[in-house]
């Protein structure tokens, strides 16, 4: 797997997008203040995902809510060759969250499960 880059799960997606874009100064290499989702890109070739948060419990069948307590901030983008296949290799040894999904307006064919400590993991590949 390729770790592509770490996404940000926010409530106040134009908000957080003008605070990275123009108070950071980070290069937007996808998005934009109202597309509710923004990649940064760096010289490093590092990424920064911006995702309204509302779609990423969505897409990964949670309940939205704001109890700062149970809720997703970041998420672990890993790319990789074939989301099945990655599937296969792995459903005996993590509970995915998700089965193998297409998500045609995003681009992506994806994948969601934990770590041990709750973090949300994405596994993906473009479609």
């Amino acid at each position: 797997m390729e770790l592509t880059h770490t996404r940000l799960l926010v409530d106040n997606y134009k908000d957080c997008f003008l605070f990275y874009r123009d108070v950071l100064g980070f290069d937007v290499s996808w998005g934009n203040e109202t597309s509710h989702y923004a990649d940064f890109q760096f010289n490093s070739g590092a990424s920064l995902g911006l995702f309204e948060r509302k779609q990423m419990a969505e897409a990964v069948g949670v309940k939205y809510h704001t109890d700062i307590e149970n809720v997703n901030r970041t998420a672990l983008i890993f790319k990789v060759e074939s989301v099945e296949a990655k599937y296969q290799e792995l459903k005996d040894k993590v509970a995915f969250i998700t089965k193998p999904t297409e998500q045609k307006g995003w681009g992506i064919k994806v994948a969601h499960f934990r770590d041990p400590d709750g973090s949300l993991i994405e596994i993906y590949e473009s479609i």
